[in-house]
């Protein structure tokens, strides 16, 4: 029973690639022997955890065959976007910073306190955080994007959706094969696999891959020490090693282990627009430090020129073993018990240039103190069966996960004179009187100040003679490590559910499933000063009675500026030591209706649930620390109503779905600036339509694949009083009723794919895939520098070879149009303000005044056109 299962789901295997993608899929996923399906009804998914045909399922679910993936470049997580319409994947500082979003929503994780929305599951086991599906998946056998909130079979943290990663496994067939692959950017990557037999009852798989690539960002140093003039490099290998057991005709036992290791530099940043603080970078900086601004601070044309005078060096490691057994038990009427155990690890050490200029502002070292490590076991037992009338399924889910995250910061040389700058320059501006100038700290933090000398000292711009009471002699910043600080969570989740399908009639079916899961997650933390770093603020604030005495209402903002996360005293030695538990219930309820043999109609109602967390940063209200890092749940209602139909003599798919979700207290992440913090908005809707069609044409070999979403996802309305913490409103105030970040109004794919053979043993084909993306906000803050206009992006490919596969040559070209696009937007460290009046509101309610922005704007940009050529041999 289990080997035939096995030739069953290797057959398809082969379908799916056919009707995904066309019959250039079928044509690698079959043997030679095997005649090319032509209909839609051996699509086969795995989305409710039973092979079902993908129009027999009422969800919404994006299938891709390893055909599919290969021949429109996919080789990560992020490549997937081109496939499917309502889904967007960025990184940001790091490609550990990654995140995953359908229908408008999911969760910035740069740290990794913070679980997605989107949930990643590879071969039956659950990941916890995005990043991990950003290296070399191997060989693929599909993927399935379901759409939705998908808690009642995968479990929290899917409150959005799940991408269901699933490989090639062993085959009791010998197989080689090889890929040596060529293009720009000094891409050069080679990888291999074999599989067969080692005795009639086991089988093997060994992968093993290595990918190189030049950066694609050029960049000026600055003041050094900086010795890469290039960024966003890619060098990482996978090992990837697996058995199947056979020891009867009733069970199966798959074991996994893997290992991939990433050593990069990466992600410098680029200005989108450099405002008035452009001065002080170039005045500190061996040259101009960073873009130079357009004319009246406007938006600054497109350029892969970035700076950073500090490493952005990465390594990241993700390793771990799975084993999954299924055992069929006849005495409970051909029920199948499964067990899917695995345990993992990943870690990452990153350098960071904080401020993305040639001064030597702010950096972090790649040393292994800024970091993070993520260890996981989990446990999934499964129960499921079938007769005429039921299908049933109960399970029971565990696992324990331990965090560890260090975090540390520098200070450069430039980081006091930058300050002073600031400072002067907005005193400047009240009292043309007090000169800009780079020397002014000491003002502030001399002993003993008084309020007649500190106003003598800012009207000299700090130039006085040491001996003068009016000198500038406080202490200055320190210039080196200024924190290192440690975090420890640990987290225990179990999980009991059901998922049960009653065949009312043959043409009306109900589904009813339910999941409560109990999570308990502690939190122990040392957060620790290094080098007398809160010296200066210490100094500062003992002044704070003369600097009340020249600025009057002002002083505590001013103060405020002594007193930043990294040189805030107050953080020095502090404990931290936290435990919460909770637990929700979540389901789903469902009606499919057959109208004809055609045509499936459903309606559905979903309830997901996005675990409460600790945000593993440095967070102060004014100067004084938060007293919790906690922030609550986030659940989600999901209400959908669609229609799957086969048409043509089923050779047409055509899909389409109404949703209409809503998420409470949803977790938000964002950059004010200075540090992330983590704020729960009241209310975020997502409505809208996903579509799709698949058409095997008349004509022999050609297909077209494609799909459109329409989504309107905005915030609800909220005032400071609804938010964790009020004092985050002013610089969040343009969320409330406004169109969600990353959302698009429209997205939609298409591809067109043609495989012939040309005789003499020859084949030939190609295909185009094409995604086009609505105008969009690539900041969690929505403010307006950070719009992303409309574009599309095209990735095409031709491939000649033999038709048994032998070889095949193929030529490829991403993003073939070298369409200039930003990833993510955000704000510029220290320089400048979005929000420079955080008290009084704007005529519409906002904080906002485009005329007083004085923020410099970097990004993170999309990847430029890519092209080469590569070589696939088969055996």
């Amino acid at each position: 029973m289990r080997l035939t299962n096995l030739l069953r789901t290797t057959a398809s295997a082969a379908v799916v690639g056919a009707c995904a993608f066309g019959f250039a899929g079928a044509a690698a996923a079959q043997t030679p022997q095997q005649e090319s399906p032509t209909t839609i009804d051996d699509i086969i998914v795995t989305a409710q955890k039973r092979e079902q045909n993908l129009q027999d399922v009422p969800i919404v679910v994006t299938t891709l065959s390893q055909e599919t993936l290969q021949d429109a470049g996919v080789r990560d997580i992020k490549d997937l976007q081109i496939l499917t319409p309502g889904m967007t994947v960025t990184s940001t500082s790091s490609e550990a910073s990654t995140t995953a979003r359908i229908r408008g929503v999911g969760t910035v994780g740069d740290n990794p306190g913070l679980e997605s929305s989107v949930g990643i599951v590879i071969d039956g086991v659950y990941r916890s955080r995005n990043s991990v599906g950003f290296g070399d998946l191997g060989e693929l056998q599909r993927i399935e994007v379901l759409k939705g909130p998908q808690g009642t079979l995968f479990g929290k943290n899917t409150s959005a959706g799940v991408i269901n990663i699933i490989t090639e496994a062993p085959s009791f067939t010998p197989g080689y094969n090889a890929e040596l692959t060529f293009g720009n950017y000094g891409q050069m990557g080679v990888s291999g696999s074999v599989t067969g037999p080692l005795t009639d009852q086991l089988a093997f798989r060994l992968y093993a891959g290595r990918r190189v690539r030049d950066g694609f960002y050029s960049v000026d140093t600055g003041d050094g020490p900086r010795a890469e003039t290039t960024d966003n490099n890619s060098d990482y290998g996978t090992v990837r090693g697996q058995l199947l057991w056979l020891p009867n005709d009733n069970t199966s036992v798959r074991v996994i282990a893997d290992y991939s290791r990433r050593d990069e530099f990466c992600c410098t940043g680029v200005q989108i627009r450099t405002g008035p603080t452009y001065p002080f970078i170039d005045a500190l900086s061996v040259g101009t430090g960073q873009q130079p601004p357009a004319p009246g601070f406007g938006a600054l044309p497109f350029s892969r020129r970035a700076f950073a005078n500090r490493s952005t060096a990465q390594e990241i490691e993700d390793r771990g073993i799975s084993v999954e057994a299924n055992i069929d038990l006849p005495s409970l009427g051909g029920a199948t018990l499964t067990s899917v155990t695995s345990a993992r690890k990943w870690d990452t050490s990153n350098g960071q240039d904080a401020d993305f200029t040639g001064a030597d502002i702010a950096y972090r070292v790649e040393d292994g103190q800024f970091g993070a490590s993520v260890e996981n076991l989990t446990q999934e037992f499964r129960l499921a069966g079938s007769n005429d009338s039921f299908d049933w399924l109960v399970g029971f889910f565990a696992t324990k996960e331990d965090i560890e995250r260090g975090d540390t910061f520098y200070l450069g040389a430039d980081y006091t004179p930058l300050l002073s700058f600031l400072l002067t320059a907005s005193f400047n501006a009240a009292n043309p009187a007090i000169p800009v100038s780079p020397g002014i700290i000491g003002c502030f933090t001399r002993p003993g100040q008084t309020a007649a000398f500190l106003g003598a000292c800012l009207g000299t711009g700090g130039t006085q003679p040491a001996a003068s009471p009016a000198a500038a002699t406080g202490p200055v910043f320190t210039v080196g490590q200024t924190f290192n600080d440690d975090y420890t969570q640990e987290s225990t989740s179990f999980a009991f559910f059901t998922n049960n399908t009653w065949h009312v009639t043959d043409a009306l079916d109900l589904t009813l499933g339910l999941r409560y899961t109990m999570d308990d997650k502690s939190l122990e933390g040392l957060q620790t000063n290094t080098n007398n770093s809160g010296a200066t603020c210490n100094a500062a604030l003992a002044n704070a009675a003369a600097v009340a005495g020249v600025f009057g209402a002002n002083a505590p903002n001013i103060l405020g500026r002594f007193c930043l996360p990294w040189t805030n005293p107050a953080f020095n030695n502090r404990a931290i030591s936290e435990e919460v538990d909770d637990g929700e219930l979540s389901g789903t309820v469902k009606a499919a209706y057959r109208l004809n043999p055609s045509v499936l109609a459903y309606v559905s109602y979903a309830r997901g649930y996005k675990s409460f967390g600790y945000n593993l940063d440095r967070v102060q209200n004014g100067i004084t620390p938060v007293a919790s890092l906690f922030f609550p749940s986030e659940t989600v209602d999901s209400y959908e109503a669609g229609v799957k139909m086969t048409l043509l003599d089923r050779t047409l798919l055509l899909n389409a779905t109404y949703y209409d979700q809503t998420f409470t207290d949803f977790q938000l992440n964002t950059f004010l600036g200075t540090s992330f913090v983590v704020e729960t908005i009241p209310e975020l809707t997502s409505r809208g339509v996903d579509a799709d069609m698949v058409w095997f044409t008349p004509v022999e070999g050609l297909s077209f694949q494609g799909g459109v979403t329409y989504t309107d996802a905005k915030y609800g309305e909220f005032t400071a009083a609804e938010l964790f913490n009020p004092g985050n409103f002013p610089q969040l105030s343009l969320l409330p009723g406004a169109r969600a970040s990353f959302a698009p109004e429209w997205s939609a794919t298409a591809s067109v794919n043609f495989d012939r053979s040309l005789g003499n043993n020859l084949r030939a084909g190609f295909s185009l895939a094409a995604k086009y993306m609505g105008e969009y906000n690539t900041g969690s803050d929505l403010l307006p520098f950070k719009m992303q206009d409309a574009f599309t992006t095209v990735n095409g490919r031709i491939s000649i070879g033999t038709e048994d596969e032998r070889w095949t040559a193929e030529f490829w070209v991403q993003n073939l149009t070298d369409e200039e696009y930003t990833q993510v937007a955000y704000n510029g460290f220290l320089q400048g303000d979005a929000f420079p009046n955080r008290t009084t509101a704007q005529p519409n309610g906002t904080f906002y005044n485009p005329a007083t922005d004085t923020q410099t704007y970097d990004a993170f940009l999309g990847a430029p056109r890519t092209y080469g050529a590569t070589l696939r041999v088969r055996y």
